[in-house]
């Protein structure tokens, strides 16, 4: 395994020294919606140890390496913005670096120059720019389109951007441009696994996964207000030890961290997309336990501090004035305060000895029960655990696109959001599937786990999305296939004439709702072909000149 090859298995990173029996730690806390969370132990002297747990944003797709400014706005699904203020205290104390993702035109000076703060810096490492070229853009297949909140939808284009945004899901198919690594910059985040580099990817895609050591403990951001357990079994030398859990959340703002002190960039094409995110910084909870021969449990009602609100260091600041405590999902309670009889906390560990009893057995009768164009509906039998079929801890659910998943591949496919209360065994359960890509073959697997984590058979279905419906497609079909990017300028440029101009007469109308009937069937093929996306932008060439002609 990537974590046992990189020395970060907790076995080897403890020094030598008679061990416990193999342990279950399980981490329970239940978070505000929305949360970008980790969760690691370190020994009670400061060494780093293992991370347990990490949702998949960031641990799978990236979310603090990727390409674009770190302060770019943000919104639903957004694809572009190194969010380095995600886990800036996780992201120092693991010890690993890993080159930055840039995008493919960006300039790679001194690192200093991209990283530090300010206009000029992003202006020298073009990374400043929302839009990317035709020919740097792949199609994706997890981040959207960025969106502008504010937009309006023309009479018969379907949805506006903020009922797109509202929704939650993509509308359109996205090209992005997936980035390349920095020959001199790093960052204490690791990039995305989701990727297989095509055509116009830079070969850095290759490498992605083979460099993320934490795809293997990355989960689906928990749903709020549902109580979570990170479990994590292994052997532990018996001793004092700490756990740490980070949150971040975008748009948590209070007085003293708004968009007035981190407002949205300037001086940027498409600066009117998405909307300010940064508030207020990690918070990190703290709850030290120990590992021995019988069962511990250790816990924590308050958090222990913050992390750096510009990714500086990797330092803990104390609790002060500046962080909310009094608003349910905010600040320093973004874990909610739960009630366990006498006791309560907002982050509990429980060690037990891992009995390595038998696993459960695989979920029966895996199939879908509704087919839509971007969702599916799911449904299988609850398995049992042992000879007394008792109830299962709780399920790994894990999607693969246009590939079939295997038992091989299953630990590849990208987990999912859905989540599933266990029920006893041969109780019906179901889960949704959402943001899904229409005529597109996915396939759809489904493991138990026990109290310690111990994982079950696999079940395994496939399910083909059904067509596209009508009025879910944006207007710039060809412009926008043609190009790779609803962004990219010369698209956005055709958008605005669009609205500017034909819309405001009959004939100029006429032709519109006709480019939006054929559209879409022309545009299908387009997008997938690199031949026909020159061709395409060949044709639109003499327009695009003469639109330049007319605005500007």
């Amino acid at each position: 395994m990537r974590l046992a090859a990189l020395g970060l298995c907790l076995a080897l990173a403890l020094p030598s020294a008679a061990r416990a029996d193999s342990s279950c730690v399980d981490v329970q806390f239940t978070p505000a919606d929305r949360l970008q969370i980790v969760a690691w132990v370190e020994t009670a002297s400061g060494q780093y140890v293992d991370t347990l747990f990490i949702t998949q944003q960031t641990g799978s797709f990236g979310l603090g390496n990727r390409p674009g400014r770190f302060d770019f706005n943000s919104g639903p699904n957004w694809p572009y913005g190194r969010r380095i203020t995600t886990f800036p205290v996780w992201s120092h104390r693991h010890g690993i670096q890993f080159p930055a993702v840039m995008f493919q035109s960006a300039t790679d000076p001194d690192p200093s120059y991209c990283f530090a703060m300010t206009g000029m810096a992003y202006t020298l490492c073009s990374e400043n720019n929302l839009s990317h070229d035709f020919n740097q853009s792949s199609r994706e297949l997890h981040f959207c389109r960025p969106l502008n909140y504010y937009s309006t939808a023309p009479n018969g284009t379907g949805p506006s951007d903020q009922e797109e945004w509202d929704a939650g899901t993509c509308a359109t198919t996205a090209f992005t441009d997936k980035g390349t690594f920095s020959a001199s910059a790093t960052t204490g985040y690791p990039p995305r696994i989701d990727v297989i580099r095509q055509g116009p990817d830079s070969p850095s895609v290759d490498m992605y996964r083979v460099l993320n050591p934490f795809d293997a403990v990355s989960a689906p951001t928990p749903v709020g207000g549902t109580p979570t357990h990170a479990p994590w079994s292994s052997s532990m030398t018996a001793g004092d030890y700490v756990l740490y859990v980070e949150t971040a959340k975008e748009f948590d703002t209070n007085a003293a961290y708004d968009s007035t002190m981190y407002p949205a960039p300037t001086n940027i094409t498409f600066a009117d997309y998405g909307l300010p995110y940064r508030g207020q910084p990690s918070i990190v909870y703290r709850v030290p336990f120990t590992v021995g021969s019988t069962s511990t449990e250790a816990a924590t009602a308050t958090y222990f501090g913050y992390g750096s609100p510009d990714d500086a260091d990797g330092e803990i600041r104390p609790p002060d004035g500046t962080i909310t405590t009094d608003t349910p999902g905010s600040g320093g309670a973004r874990l909610e305060l739960v009630s366990d009889g006498s006791d309560m906390y907002r982050v509990r560990v429980t060690i037990d000895p891992n009995q390595g009893g038998t696993p459960p057995v695989a979920p029966s009768a895996l199939a879908p029960t509704t087919v839509h164009s971007a969702d599916v509906e799911m449904s299988f039998v609850a398995p049992g655990v042992g000879p007394q079929q008792s109830q299962v801890s709780g399920y790994e659910i894990r999607i693969r696109a246009s590939e079939e998943m295997t038992a091989a591949n299953f630990s590849d496919s990208m987990p999912v959001t859905a989540h599933v209360d266990p029920a006893a065994a041969g109780s019906l359960q179901t889960f949704e599937l959402d943001g899904l890509l229409p005529e597109t073959d996915y396939w759809i697997g489904v493991r138990a786990f026990d109290d310690c984590h111990n994982a079950g058979d696999l079940a395994i279905t496939h399910v083909i999305t059904a067509a596209r419906t009508s009025g879910t497609v944006d207007a710039c079909f060809v412009a926008t296939a043609a190009y790779g990017s609803i962004l990219a300028n010369d698209v956005e440029m055709l958008r605005r004439t669009r609205d500017m101009f034909l819309r405001t007469n009959a004939l100029g109308e006429l032709g519109v709702e006709a480019y939006y009937t054929f559209g879409p069937l022309i545009a299908a093929p387009v997008g997938e072909s690199e031949l026909l996306r020159a061709t395409a932008r060949d044709v639109l060439a003499p327009i695009v000149a003469r639109v330049r002609r007319l605005t500007f």
